[in-house]
């Protein structure tokens, strides 16, 4: 090879990760030695020398362009108060994990040893050269203003003190949209602000910028409202300062129509708040106790549009809704700042998504029917897919409007499908699926609550309150197991095989005697069975003493399956049960049936399936695009395995017009859209992302989702039943704690679920 061409190789190599990556790992190959010699000596002297003669190459040849830097000294961690650097250290790495999680952004978290604006500033520009942006955190003001606006002024890399400016923005679009709900000018309103720190002082700038009248703002701080006279106040504090002397916080809020509270918890009564205007605005954001609580405000007035910084209730001003999607279209025009311009942009870009229709899984997300705008929702949820879509894009445009973007976006569109591409999976549906279950959490029986993994995973969801645990098993050894794991909650033990539970045993085992003395159940038979804690289990859910069970840590799928079928049964309209598997991969979240039940399923079979897995999928908070996997492609073989898949495909085709399903497909064509695109342009899946594959028979789905989760760790969800009557869900064998957790929030959502069911049809009679 020549020289030339082994420097262009080296160039190549060292060219900047292609957008969404994930970037836990390397995202170049680095098998062999001439990969080596690419990424260190002696190819990364190409790059290097690049990098000389441009400094803007950096950007080109190296992750500089994709990364932040969180960095703080540790005085004043919300909460906490001036706990120092290393102290800081884990806020900092959470910091870096939601820019990760939210952004696709990596992050260096930098934890500096000093208190001196000058040596704190002087450290942050040496580094600088590493990061392609600097979010300043907890940081204590006065200080925090005079180190944002210098590194701003002196850096050429966008710079954010986000306890500032994200409250701010994420405050100020929820502010816009309540102002509109309570038909409000924002020119006459009157504003009170319990705090002047540098939270308050960015939110009050922004107020001003979007229209507030400085007039009409009453400030307040530890020593009282910031008044003219007062000679302790900052130059950007004066500039809000009254010129009226209240004697209080609740003489101020007399008639006003918005009260922020960046200050400290139970500060405001429910007699302030009925001493302020028609349709009042709180936004309540001291953490963790906001001024007054979501319950108190509710109850004092029934026309309040309240906000909290606290996930737990309607409307939480998160900065996450901000700082991650700011970054991200600022890194991605290489912004040389963030202004005041591209802030604004971000504010307006969270107002109006508030206003538009919400995707169905946000909903499921948060366990609601239908978020709409209002007075409970006047901000976007965090978890709302159309975030990175819709804020960085803003912001991006902000960025070139306002003259500070050195790479401008040509290709909008294109720009939009490389936000989305960067969501990934990143175990974000595991999070939705606990928030979900969180919502309404129900009685789960874990049938093998005396092996130590399930016990561990019983005692996570409890204390998470994931769901209300019911441990079945060896009495005294779930006792010494709760001792050992310190889990000392007053949670219901049964031991079906001891006397103590003589009484429910005898009821159980007759109603299961009712209900099988003609198909060969004795007495003596179901009796015996109700000794067994997979019939008492499923026999607590079917007479609704629990809502949900999970089984079969310990025991063979088969054995635990047969007491399911034969005590809960189908679902009405089930015709057979079937089982999916949702595999966390690099392409996103992947559902896998029938993983665990149907050996060799007809054609007939397999449209059942695809049509459960279909709701399933759904139930997740996803679109289902299914590919209905052979050994062939479209009619290439006319083997009866590959004709049955072909004859539930033309089924579904006919009958289900909206599913988004074809087939007969081999997996790579599956899941390669342009290998699908270019062979076969006529299939309903060309050009889609296949989130979904329907196998022809059980060996192919098992052992499919076992190589997956074996050879590439791809974290598994499942099997997961479907087609059962009541909430009945089975382990694998020797399951790991995080895989119960997950199935146990299944088992949860799956009881909420039903229970919405059979309340809509009570309703409907």
């Amino acid at each position: 090879m020549s020289k030339q061409s082994r420097r262009r190789e080296a160039l190549v190599y060292h060219a900047k990760p292609t957008p969404g990556k994930i970037k836990v790992v390397p995202t170049k190959k680095y098998a062999s030695q001439r990969d080596l010699a690419l990424a260190y000596s002696p190819g990364v002297a190409e790059p290097c020398l690049e990098i000389k003669k441009d400094v803007n190459n950096v950007y080109k040849y190296t992750a500089k362009g994709n990364l932040v830097a969180v960095i703080s000294n540790g005085t004043a961690v919300l909460g906490l108060g001036n706990i120092g650097p290393e102290a800081s250290k884990p806020v900092m790495e959470g910091k870096g994990l939601l820019f990760k999680i939210f952004a696709d952004i990596d992050v260096f978290d930098i934890e500096v040893n000093t208190e001196n604006i000058e040596e704190f500033i002087e450290t942050v520009k040496n580094i600088a050269p590493t990061f392609g942006g600097i979010n300043l955190e907890d940081i204590k003001a006065p200080e925090a203003f005079e180190i944002e606006r210098r590194l701003k002024e002196e850096l050429d890399i966008p710079v954010m003190h986000d306890d500032q400016h994200g409250t701010a923005i994420i405050s100020s679009a929820a502010l816009i949209n309540a102002l509109e709900i309570a038909e409000k000018d924002i020119k006459t309103v009157k504003v009170v602000i319990s705090g002047a720190g540098s939270a308050a002082m960015a939110c009050v700038n922004l107020y001003a910028a979007l229209g507030v009248k400085p007039e009409n703002i009453t400030m307040f701080d530890k020593d009282g409202v910031l008044h003219k006279d007062r000679t302790d106040l900052l130059d950007s504090q004066l500039k809000f300062a009254s010129d009226k002397k209240f004697n209080s916080l609740a003489e101020a809020m007399v008639d006003s129509d918005v009260f922020l509270g960046l200050s400290v918890g139970d500060l405001v009564s429910q007699d302030m708040l009925k001493s302020m205007a028609k349709n009042p605005i709180v936004f309540a954001m001291a953490n963790p106790d906001p001024e007054i609580s979501y319950e108190l405000a509710i109850d004092a007035r029934e026309d309040i549009i309240m906000a909290t910084g606290r996930s737990d209730h309607p409307n939480q001003v998160n900065n996450v809704l901000g700082f991650p999607f700011i970054f991200r279209g600022a890194l991605d025009v290489r912004a040389t700042k963030i202004n005041e311009e591209m802030k604004m942009a971000a504010v307006k870009a969270l107002a109006k998504l508030a206003k538009e229709s919400v995707p169905e899984q946000v909903n499921i997300a948060y366990g609601e029917t239908r978020l709409a705008f209002g007075k409970d929702y006047i901000i976007p949820k965090p978890f709302d897919p159309r975030l990175i879509s819709t804020v960085p894009l803003a912001v991006a445009k902000a960025a070139m409007d306002s003259g500070v973007a050195k790479e401008p976006i040509t290709d909008w569109q294109k720009y939009e499908d490389e936000l989305l591409d960067r969501l990934g999976s990143d175990n974000k549906i595991v999070r939705l699926l606990l928030n979900r279950a969180k919502l309404n959490p129900k009685r789960v029986v874990f049938t093998e609550a005396d092996s130590l993994d399930v016990l561990k995973a019983a005692q996570i969801v409890y204390e998470e309150g994931v769901a209300i645990p019911i441990l079945l098993g060896r009495k005294d050894e779930i006792e010494r197991l709760k001792e050992e794991l310190e889990f000392d909650a007053d949670v219901l033990i049964i031991d079906p095989k001891s006397d103590e539970q003589l009484e429910q045993k005898n009821k159980y085992a007759k109603v299961f005697w009712d209900q099988g003395k003609r198909k060969g159940v004795t007495q003596l038979l179901a009796e015996k069975l109700m000794r067994e804690r997979n019939y008492y289990a499923a026999m607590m859910v079917n007479e609704g003493d629990a809502d949900a069970l999970i089984s079969g840590y310990t025991r063979s799928y088969p054995s635990v399956v047969k007491p399911m079928l034969e005590l809960i049964g189908l679902a009405p309209g089930s015709t057979r049960v079937a089982t999916t598997n949702v595999m966390m991969t690099q392409r996103g979240p992947m559902f896998l049936s029938d993983t665990a039940i149907n050996i060799n399923p007809s054609a007939q079979d397999l449209t059942k399936i695809a049509q459960m897995t279909a709701k399933v999928v759904k139930m997740f908070g996803m679109e289902p695009v299914m590919a209905m996997t052979s050994f062939s492609n479209f009619g290439s073989s006319k083997d009866k395995t590959a004709t049955k898949v072909r004859e539930a495909v033309s089924y579904l085709h006919k009958r289900h017009p909206d599913l988004l399903v074809d087939g007969e497909l081999q997996t790579d064509f599956a899941l390669n859209s342009q290998l699908l695109s270019d062979s076969f342009p006529f299939s309903k899946l060309a050009g889609k992302k296949v989130n979904t594959l329907i196998f022809p028979n059980l060996e192919s789905a098992n052992i499919t989702y076992k190589l997956l989760k074996e050879l590439n760790k791809a974290e598994s969800i499942g099997p997961i039943m479907m087609g059962m009557r009541k909430p009945a869900h089975i382990l694998q064998l020797h399951a790991s704690v995080d895989e119960i957790v997950n199935m146990a929030a299944i088992a949860v959502i799956d009881a909420q679920q039903k229970e919405k069911q059979e309340q809509s049809i009570k309703n409907s009679n």
